[in-house]
């Protein structure tokens, strides 16, 4: 199988994961514990490897800047246990995909997605991947729909434990891999910097950090041995998710994207993430 299935399966399933990040039904639970703000975003996404510190979630997450992480940790842990931000973002992730799958999300082809999601997800692996490990520790939900979201999250954190990988091999830091992404014309700065936290100085002294490597060039734009390095990483990226979707087959990979496509859809059509 081309590692490149490996992207495909990612998009797809990513907007069922990923409405948990930007579903006010989320930030209301986190905030009826008292986790306030983005701060419930750190301390649920931390919350299966326990109480972490500061430095853990840091390292693990990667391209926020340090100080918006050590404003939420540890003090969320003051606020609330991981255990109860744990059944807090499942309850949340419930209603959310409720809201926005309506009928659907009782269909028995969610049963069927979620099957193939866990099948996949059993082939993972945790060492060296941490956030992976830490989700892969929590019970499975019995509920088909719930199911299906956990195991994405499974499958998710997957890759994106081996993403990081990539880009610390890279010799690249977490506003540097900002600065390389919005290089690439997928999102714009403005969203990339603003939502992790960093301020003009440190992006621009990433930009001139790079600028001296021959990565980027003018206003950060990519150069040929930028536009190149990207592609490896994303290439490796890519190369390193595959275990799950090599294990799931052709045939499944087809399959579960079939089912999940319209869910993903449904999701972003929605409004959750702010657009449509």
């Amino acid at each position: 199988m081309e590692p490149v299935m490996a992207r495909k399966m990612w998009r797809t399933l990513e907007p069922y994961h990923g409405l948990i990040y930007f579903a006010p039904e989320a930030t209301a639970a986190y905030e009826a514990l008292g986790v306030m703000g983005f701060d419930g975003y750190f301390a649920s996404r931390a919350a299966p490897m326990g109480a972490v510190p500061a430095e853990v979630v840091i390292a693990t997450f990667f391209n926020f800047n340090p100080e918006i992480v050590h404003q939420a940790i540890p003090s969320a842990w003051s606020a609330a246990t991981p255990a109860q931000l744990l059944d807090a973002r499942l309850d949340a992730a419930d209603q959310a995909l409720r809201r926005a799958l309506g009928d659907r999300a009782d269909d028995p082809s969610v049963g069927r997605a979620a099957e193939l999601a866990r099948t996949a997800a059993a082939a993972c692996t945790a060492a060296g991947r941490p956030l992976y490990a830490g989700h892969a520790s929590l019970p499975w939900p019995d509920e088909a729909h719930l199911a299906l979201w956990h195991a994405v999250s499974l499958l998710r954190e997957y890759r994106g434990d081996g993403h990081i990988a990539c880009l610390v091999d890279a010799g690249l830091d977490g506003v540097d891999a900002l600065v390389v992404h919005a290089a690439s014309g997928e999102v714009p700065r403005a969203a990339l910097q603003t939502s992790r936290g960093w301020d003009d100085a440190a992006w621009e002294a990433s930009v001139a950090k790079l600028q001296a490597l021959g990565l980027v060039a003018g206003e950060g734009d990519f150069t040929e041995e930028g536009a190149a390095l990207r592609q490896h990483i994303e290439d490796q990226t890519d190369a390193l998710a595959l275990a799950p979707w090599t294990a799931l087959g052709e045939q499944g990979c087809d399959e579960l994207r079939s089912l999940v496509r319209p869910l993903s859809k449904a999701i972003v059509e929605s409004g959750t993430f702010g657009f449509r």
